[in-house]
Formats: structure tokens, C-alpha cells, sequence
């Protein structure tokens, strides 16, 4: 992986603020290589959605074709550069590629987000609320530079050391020349930064951003933004206080601009439905990190039915004996096998006293996350 480089191998999957939170089939078939067409396909019977999007689409300067059924939307579903789908659709054509987004109506309530996940959909927007988004999507899908990777770590189940893995994996590809984004996606999750020793560094946190909507500039982004080892990070604050919530469409807002600013976005995405549905929908990537144990695996297990259907990979943690137990592990998940998480004594007591870093100075956790990084450069994932 050079600072120049990073390999993606499927279409980005960034998201328009909340994403279902029940995930579509894994295996879809044939992968979809997208055309150079930049036609916007609209299907949908609602004229409130068809008014709403046609008016987004004047806006930006789209080409928009609008068709009310699935059989009128068939000759061109697949040549399309993107297909928007109303809530009212539903169901998609057999063998097709799933839609770009789905598009709903203010008080659709929780339905929207799991006929979403039925559909596969790669977003969900609610309308009039996310036309803002929708614009800046639209206009952007128009641009054939995809922006960074984003990448998840999450846990298989809790105290896996997901927040350290992805610690170390960001402090290695920033000293590799890759600029890197950290960012904490578990609000009940203490406050990234405390194992940084960085709650005192300048810059703004999570509940800062919570009025973001819109487009955010890249070099707005990450001029505001704290940094420690080499890379910059957005953590939620490690205060006793509770956070101020921060709406979907602010982090779908901010993660767009780290996309288009940073070559690696590294996200901790945490276990709870909150993170989530707010996080794990907007990966391109996500690695599953589980202890060497039989619990674990059950819980890994589990825990992946939620997430999304994005290329998904597992990291065993354990002493060298556990590199055996590794590849039955990741048969059992059905998951490509990516590394061993080194067991190294006196981590947790560094996480605490924020001194992870001069952990990842070590040599095993230096080759954990030099292998990891470089099977993404390869496109292995």
C-alpha cells in the first residue's frame, strides 16, 4: 500500500444517513461492473416522489428518466449510471443489480429501512429531508474519482479488541505515506480518543458536527480535526457526560468528506444497532475481529446476520497456537481469513492509559497490520 494507492475492487457503498439495520442476502450473484452511463434512473408511481426528485435532478443538472413500473424500467435498469427507487416498488427485477437508493416519504417509519434491506438498496433517503443529500449525490455520481476506502472493525463480540485493531491498522498506514482518517463510531463507547492520549489535543469531536448537513469541504474537514500518530481522527468525547446526538445525515455529510479527502477511512463501528446502522452501512470493507473461542465464533456468527452485504473478512485473536484454530473459524462464518490479532500482554492496561500507540511500535503488531493492509492493496478482500 503506497500513499498513492488503494485498491478497491467493488463499487463504493457510502450511504445517505440511516441504513437499515437488517441485512440483505450476502451472495448476490454476478457482480455488477457499472457502465459509463451517467443516466439517473427514477422508478416510481408516486408523483410526490417523481416531483421531488425531478426537481433535485434540474437542480444538479442530472439526466433523469422517470418510469412508473418495473416493467418500463427493465430495458434500461442495467445501462442506468444510477437507479433510484421509489418505496413504492416493491420488489427489483430477478438477477438485477440492486438499486443505488431508495427513496421514501417523510412517516414511512421503519419499513423504509427494511424494504431497503430487502432490496439490497445501497442507501435509503427520506424525502423532502434528504434532498439536500440527494443533490450532492446525484451531482457526485457524476464524478468517476470513488474517494477513499472506508474500512470497519468490529468485534465478534465484546472485549475482541476491535478499538485497538483499528488504532494500529490506522497508526501503520499513516507511517506507510497513506492519509488516514480514524474514525470512533461507537457513541457508548467511552471515547476513542482516551486510548490515544488525545482528549486534550485541539480539534472537533462527534457532537461538534452535529449540525453538519449538506457538502462539507475536505480541507474544512480535516483542518478541523484532531490528529495523534500520524493520522487524524474523529472520536466521540471521552467525557463522563452524555454525547449530544448527532443525526444521520450529519455523519452521512462528514463521511462523504472524508471520502473525498482521505485515501483510508478506518472506522470503529462497535456492536450496538445504533453504530451499526449509522456506520457499518457506509463501509466498503469490514474486517470482523474474534478471540480463538468457541463463544466467540457463536457470537461472531450472530453478529454478522447484521451487518451489511459488503466484502467482510476475519481476523482471529490469539497466541501463535490459535493460528490453527483460525481457518476453522473462518469456515464455520463462511468468511476469507485475514490475519492474526497478536495477543500481546499488558495491551488492555495500555488502552487504558492511553498508550496504545507505543504499543504499535511493536513488531508483531507491526506485521498484523502491514499483512492486513497490504491483502487490501492487493484487492484480496
Amino acid at each position: 500500500m503506497s500513499g498513492q494507492h488503494l485498491e478497491r475492487n467493488h463499487q463504493p457503498a457510502g450511504r445517505s444517513g440511516r441504513r437499515p439495520a437488517t441485512a440483505g442476502g450476502r451472495d448476490s450473484g454476478e457482480p455488477w461492473l457499472p457502465s459509463s452511463s451517467s443516466e439517473v434512473l427514477l422508478v416510481t408511481g408516486n408523483a410526490t416522489l417523481q416531483a421531488e426528485t425531478e426537481r433535485i435532478a434540474a437542480a444538479v443538472g442530472a439526466s433523469l428518466r422517470t418510469v412508473v413500473d418495473l416493467s418500463a424500467a427493465l430495458p434500461v435498469w442495467e445501462t442506468a449510471g444510477t437507479v433510484l427507487l421509489g418505496s413504492d416498488i416493491r420488489e427489483r427485477p430477478p438477477r438485477r443489480r440492486a438499486p443505488s437508493v431508495l427513496l421514501g416519504l417523510s412517516g414511512s417509519g421503519d419499513s423504509l429501512w427494511h424494504l431497503g434491506a430487502a432490496l439490497g438498496a445501497e442507501r435509503v433517503a427520506v424525502l423532502p429531508e434528504a434532498a439536500a443529500w440527494l443533490a450532492e449525490y446525484l451531482g457526485a455520481s457524476r464524478d468517476p474519482d470513488t474517494g477513499g476506502l472506508v474500512l470497519g472493525v468490529t468485534g465478534g463480540c465484546g472485549g475482541a479488541g476491535a478499538s485497538t485493531a483499528a488504532v494500529w491498522l490506522a497508526q501503520e498506514a499513516a507511517a506507510r505515506g497513506v492519509r488516514t482518517l480514524l474514525v470512533d463510531g461507537d457513541p457508548r463507547g467511552g471515547g476513542l480518543e482516551l486510548c490515544l492520549a488525545a482528549e486534550d489535543t485541539p480539534g472537533l469531536r462527534w457532537p461538534d458536527l452535529a449540525g453538519a448537513s449538506g457538502s462539507i469541504g475536505t480541507g474544512q474537514l480535516s483542518d478541523s480535526l484532531p490528529a495523534a500518530g500520524g493520522f487524524t481522527f474523529l472520536s466521540w468525547p471521552g467525557s463522563r457526560d452524555r454525547p449530544r446526538d448527532v443525526e444521520p445525515g450529519a455523519i452521512a455529510a462528514v463521511l462523504d468528506a472524508a471520502r473525498r479527502g482521505f485515501e483510508l477511512i478506518i472506522i470503529d463501528i462497535g456492536r450496538g444497532t445504533e453504530s451499526l446502522t449509522s456506520f457499518a452501512w457506509d463501509c466498503d470493507r469490514i474486517l470482523l475481529l474474534a478471540p480463538a473461542q468457541l463463544r466467540a465464533a457463536v457470537a461472531a456468527a450472530r453478529l454478522l446476520q447484521e451487518l451489511p452485504p459488503v466484502d467482510t473478512a476475519l481476523v482471529v485473536r490469539g497466541n501463535a497456537g490459535s493460528a490453527l484454530d483460525g481457518p476453522l473459524i473462518a469456515e464455520s462464518l463462511g468468511l476469507p481469513l485475514h490475519g492474526l490479532f497478536p495477543e500481546l500482554r499488558g495491551t488492555a492496561a495500555a488502552a487504558e492509559l492511553g498508550r496504545l500507540l507505543e504499543f504499535g511500535k511493536r513488531k508483531a503488531v507491526r506485521r498484523f497490520a502491514e499483512s492486513v493492509l497490504q491483502l487490501f492493496d492487493d484487492g484480496a478482500v
